[in-house]
């Protein structure tokens, strides 16, 4: 998948396509299939920071819910400092590059945002962008007579994971700007359908279970080929 960033009167041809756009105009190269899972993510052109204080982690949660929910449900979320993650699953109805759209409304409209926060000019997102299916992974999890990818599983685990592993908090419950709270029950939001998380990856409906869980750290050498 590839995001690109043009000026009002350049193009950069990607394949056979042409890509033109106005400036901080997101257009999303990549054609979503209806119900299959994806890792969708992006972060801070030259790494820079995409998010400055709490209300602009909800404004950005906010364009998620309108733009995206139409298209696919989430499964699992974090928002970091200069990047971000999700675990999509696109739904049944899915329409030819409509989620394609709300992404890029998305990061469009909160580019602008920051830009005009921040007096700043300029690319705020990496110009490309990726989401894996990760419904092609051939290593295969079974869990009872369950028989699911891999790679989803490290992937939900790895996405709550993300702060904790970087040392931005002690424990993964004390980040409010993942999912990590809602399915361990501290926290009631309703932006991931967690019955479908639970069904598609079989994680453990008990939530202390579920948190015990969590805290088991990937294996470092599926990581580095993930990720």
């Amino acid at each position: 998948m590839s995001l690109c960033r043009c000026s009002t009167t350049k193009g950069w041809r990607i394949g056979w396509k042409v890509v033109l756009q106005l400036s901080t105009i997101y257009i999303i190269i990549m054609e979503f299939v209806p119900d299959r899972m994806y890792h969708f993510y992006n972060r801070g052109n030259d790494k820079v920071k995409i998010f400055y204080n709490r209300e602009n982690y909800l404004y950005f949660l906010r364009k998620v819910k309108k733009h995206m929910l139409p298209n696919c449900e989430i499964l699992a979320y974090c928002l970091m400092t200069n990047h971000f993650h999700f675990l999509l699953y696109t739904k049944e109805n899915l329409r030819d590059n409509s989620l394609n759209k709300a992404i890029g409304i998305i990061l469009s409209s909160y580019s602008k945002a920051i830009n005009k926060q921040e007096n700043r000019t300029g690319s705020l997102f990496q110009q490309h962008s990726d989401a894996i299916d990760l419904e092609q992974d051939s290593h295969k999890r079974t869990t009872g007579d369950m028989s699911t990818n891999e790679y989803p599983f490290i992937c939900f685990n790895y996405i709550h994971q993300n702060p904790y592993v970087a040392g931005v908090v002690k424990r993964m419950e004390d980040w409010e700007f993942s999912s990590f709270q809602d399915y361990c029950g501290i926290r009631n939001e309703t932006l991931c359908n967690k019955a479908l998380a639970r069904k598609l990856l079989d994680l453990p409906k008990d939530n202390n279970e579920f948190y015990e869980m969590s805290y088991e750290m990937v294996d470092k050498d599926k990581l580095k080929k993930y990720f």
